[in-house]
């Protein structure tokens, strides 16, 4: 069976973007990217919603980031090898490859595609995250702490939900990020 990770880039106050949307605070050095690229590899699947799907769009062409250093083109390749699926009542079509729209979230649907999948999946976006933690089908976090306090905005981790956790990784990067891998205990 597949695991459904979340990971994220969140402030150490525990927002993915401010109160007005920005995220350039959270802008991975190379040290921070080689490393997300790792962990990206063995993913098979991602899911989004329509927001943090249009925002992963930037990977979709080879022109985006052709004059972006490797690291860069590393992870654009990686992405565009995995398959996707953007949960969204508006968006009519995909504006990528091995990409489809469900239109609405389902946890029996995910559970399924757990249990069939032989590669991990991979859940991008907080409200869509917390609808799948919500409904206990996230396996693994993997949170990159940012050293910097926003005080408000789009929130990590959903509200009202208890879930035990075990710590099975951390790592420390030189531009103070701190890299915290969680699984359900």
């Amino acid at each position: 069976m597949a695991r459904l990770i979340y990971s994220a880039i969140a402030s150490l106050d525990g927002y993915t973007a401010d109160e007005n949307g920005n995220f350039d605070w959270a802008a991975p050095d190379e040290e921070l990217h080689r490393f997300v690229n790792d962990l990206e590899r063995p993913v098979g699947m991602y899911l989004y919603g329509r927001r943090m799907y249009e925002t992963m769009l930037f990977w979709e062409t080879p022109e985006s980031v052709a004059g972006e250093p490797e690291v860069m083109r590393d992870f654009a390749q990686i992405w565009r090898a995995a398959d996707k699926v953007v949960f969204s009542r508006t968006l009519d079509t995909a504006s990528s490859a091995r990409t489809r729209i469900e239109r609405e979230f389902s946890p029996d649907w995910v559970e399924r595609l757990k249990a069939s999948s032989d590669r991990d999946l991979a859940i991008g976006g907080p409200e869509l995250a917390g609808q799948a933690i919500a409904a206990g089908l996230v396996d693994e976090f993997q949170l990159f702490l940012v050293p910097v306090l926003v005080g408000g905005g789009t929130a990590f981790l959903p509200e009202g939900v208890r879930t035990r956790l075990e710590l099975v990784d951390e790592h420390r990067f030189e531009s103070g990020v701190v890299y915290l891998q969680y699984r359900k205990a």
